[in-house]
């Protein structure tokens, strides 16, 4: 049976992200599990705002384009979103948008996107632990044709969530993060 195929990453492009921490986290996990897992960090991706003018004049732009090979290339994702300002970052909303968009006259809109299942995580210094932005990632990616899975995991107080190795403290925080990262590979498989 072929190993299912991850791409796993944080929706923040901080270098010291706790978003990126919990991508880790959970690309291990996945692996653990049996999976093929591509772990990436949105900062080694920046592209400009999407803007159709500038797609039309420019074509893609590199960063996005390759992105977009890896979203085609993997069949899931683990998702771990910042919360900023109660929602998602204009970040990971800007790479899926370029992500989405066609390359050939023959691809279909959002090609690259629909089919896959994710998995959503967040973590936040506040008391909510970024759930407010999975709330509203979780429609976004189902509108585009992927499938959520059900349960998520939000870890508050990330500024002591993780020990001096990036590794979550809590026991119990730990072990909802493998978990959930095993219930996708589980799917996929």
């Amino acid at each position: 049976m072929k190993k299912p195929r991850i791409l796993v990453f944080g929706g923040s492009l901080r270098a010291e992200s706790y978003n990126q921490k919990l991508a880790t986290i959970a690309a291990n996990a996945a692996r653990a599990a049996g999976a093929e897992v591509t772990l990436i960090a949105l900062r080694d991706f920046r592209m400009p705002l999407f803007d159709e003018d500038l797609e039309k004049e420019e074509g893609m732009p590199e960063t996005a384009s390759r992105l977009k090979g890896l979203f085609s290339e993997n069949d899931g994702l683990i998702i771990a979103s910042p919360e900023y300002n109660s929602t998602i970052t204009a970040a990971l909303k800007n790479a899926i948008d370029w992500v989405s968009r066609a390359t050939a006259p023959d691809e279909p809109p959002l090609s690259v996107l629909k089919g896959k299942s994710a998995a959503i995580l967040s973590a936040s210094p506040g008391g909510y632990g970024g759930a407010r932005s999975l709330t509203q990632l979780r429609p976004f990616l189902e509108n585009i044709g992927i499938s959520v899975l059900a349960d998520q995991v939000s870890i508050p107080k990330a500024y002591e969530a993780f020990d001096a190795d990036g590794n979550l403290a809590d026991a119990a925080q730990a072990d909802a993060v493998k978990a959930l990262a095993a219930a996708l590979v589980a799917k996929m498989s």
